[in-house]
């Protein structure tokens, strides 16, 4: 593993000659904080997204839901956003540097100096930064036409909270399930796509009895933590931090984040929210409509308490992508392996003709055809096979299917594993077989 100074350069160096994440708009030099995903890269956060939807939605008592990013303006001023989504900012006069308050340290708060530029005296009074995007509906600009991109997925959970009770018949406790654009006017984005202004979020509103607040939040920090050790995520590299009375935000009670321990440090990868009746009491007062439950099994009307999960998909990417980079020497040369889980690898096989000719490329494009109604696959015909499998290691493919001079002979082919090397004869017919039972195991 290289030093921690290096390997986000490193991670992006890889992400960008293999085709994960590019700079957004690079041929006109690029926009601050907007990355764009490559084929490797959108097919791995795709599988995140594939393993986080199946864990949530594919049980009885949570459905999911797609609502818009563009919402009543109203949605906002209940939820508090309008008024209250801010952080305080400070500028420096000399170097034009922009801060968020609480990235500063207190000595630089006092003194005014700069920490880029070192000016003495040049930082700005903070003040406050409203963080979300505004836009206009319609073709006249003025006040009644103001909207906003979300700046977080719940909402649109929470305004169709009774749309999704009447019609999926479920009863509380029950969840509904979102993945989803949002969108924040960052002060200072930064560290690769960990901070970005525009992501995509997996979220999870678990609506329970006030009574069984406390034991479903445990329950679901439990589910959390267990759905990244099922990713393939260094267990000795996720922590839980509880939220102090300090840090708690105004809608809530308890609160704890997963953070993983990225190279910059250990930061927020989930959180887990109660965040009681909050969410429904204000929309219900603002919207005039009424979001309570009846429970006829106990005669009992109540307001829901609210349990939530809230993972970026960008920042389990990222995740993924610095837990699985590895570096080792083979035979006096360095391979660098993207060591993913399975079911999250962008390619799941690689298969390799070893020479252009002799027949071997017909053997190995009909093993291609068949064995890719089943895997995401990728042929490559070109270069040494040690370049091939090299390439391969750095996309993170778990297997690579080598056709040679001996399967004319026999019908066997070499499978090769990709995190010990090890390389089997196999015979091709047998293969949907073997790939199926090793990605299950």
């Amino acid at each position: 593993m290289p030093k921690e100074s290096s390997l986000m350069d490193k991670i992006v160096s890889l992400c960008k000659r293999r085709g994960f994440i590019f700079q957004g708009s690079e041929i006109y030099g690029g926009v601050g904080s907007t990355y764009d995903y490559g084929p490797l890269g959108v097919e791995l956060k795709m599988n995140i997204k594939n393993a986080w939807w199946t864990s949530m939605t594919h049980r009885s008592d949570i459905v999911g839901l797609d609502a818009a990013i563009l919402m009543h303006p109203k949605v906002w001023e209940a939820s508090g956003h309008v008024d209250g989504f801010t952080d305080p900012m400070i500028d420096c006069k000399q170097c034009k540097s922009r801060f968020r308050e609480d990235d500063l340290s207190q000595k630089n708060i006092e003194s005014g100096q700069c920490p880029k530029c070192g000016t003495k005296d040049s930082l700005t009074e903070a003040r406050q930064f409203n963080l979300m995007f505004k836009t206009h509906i319609g073709p006249v600009e003025d006040s009644s036409s103001i909207a906003y991109l979300r700046p977080e997925t719940a909402q649109g959970i929470y305004v169709n909270f009774k749309n999704v009770l009447d019609t999926s018949r479920q009863k509380v406790p029950f969840g509904i399930a979102q993945i989803g654009k949002a969108f924040r006017n960052e002060i200072t984005p930064g560290n690769f796509i960990f901070r970005t202004r525009e992501f995509e979020q997996m979220e999870m509103q678990y609506f329970v009895h006030p009574e069984d607040d406390e034991k479903y939040f445990e329950i679901w920090k439990e589910e959390r933590l267990k759905w990244y050790d099922e990713l393939g995520i260094n267990k000795a590299k996720l922590r839980l931090h509880e939220h102090s009375e300090d840090e708690l935000a105004h809608y809530a009670k308890k609160a704890f984040d997963i953070e993983y321990e990225f190279p910059f440090g250990w930061k927020e990868l989930e959180g887990i929210h109660n965040r009681t009746d909050f969410d429904l009491k204000r929309h219900i007062k603002f919207s005039g409509k009424k979001l309570d439950y009846f429970d006829e099994k106990n005669n009992e009307r109540f307001v829901p308490y609210i349990i939530e999960t809230s993972a970026g998909v960008d920042r389990t990417t990222l995740t993924c992508l610095v837990d699985a980079y590895e570096e080792e020497e083979v035979k006096g040369e360095k391979r660098v392996v993207l060591k993913f889980n399975s079911k999250i690898a962008p390619i799941k096989v690689g298969i390799f003709p070893l020479v252009n000719k002799d027949g071997l490329p017909e053997i190995a494009e009909k093993i291609s055809k068949d064995i890719s109604k089943n895997f995401a696959i990728f042929y490559d015909s070109k270069g040494a096979i040690g370049r091939r499998y090299r390439r391969m290691d750095e996309a993170g493919t778990p297997f690579g299917i080598t056709v040679d001079y001996q399967t004319l002979e026999d019908g066997t082919v070499t499978l090769r594993d990709r995190d010990t090397m090890a390389q089997d004869r196999i015979p091709a017919e047998r293969l949907s077989g073997e790939l199926t039972k090793k990605f299950s195991s």
